[in-house]
C-alpha cells in the first residue's frame, strides 16, 4: 500500500509531497477525477501544449467519418 492521507471536514485531500514530487505535479495544476469501481482514478488535465503532435503517426486507413455511422 502507498502513501496514506486524510479527507479534511472540508472534503480537502492534501497530496502527500512524495507523491506531488515523484509525478512533477505543482500547485494550480488541474485534476480529473474519474471513476473506478469504489475508487476514483486522479489524473491531471493536460494542457494544449501538451496534446500537439499526440496523434502524429496515427494509422488514417479504415477512418470512420460521420457518414458511415448507424
Amino acid at each position: 500500500m502507498g502513501v496514506t492521507t486524510t479527507l479534511s471536514s472540508k472534503y480537502q485531500i492534501s497530496i502527500p509531497k512524495s507523491v506531488r514530487e515523484e509525478q512533477g505535479w505543482e500547485a494550480g495544476q488541474r485534476f480529473v477525477f474519474i471513476p473506478e469501481g469504489k475508487g476514483v482514478l486522479l489524473m491531471p488535465v493536460p494542457e494544449l501544449k501538451d496534446l500537439i503532435g499526440i496523434t502524429a503517426g496515427a494509422d488514417k486507413e479504415n477512418y470512420r467519418d460521420r457518414t458511415d455511422r448507424f
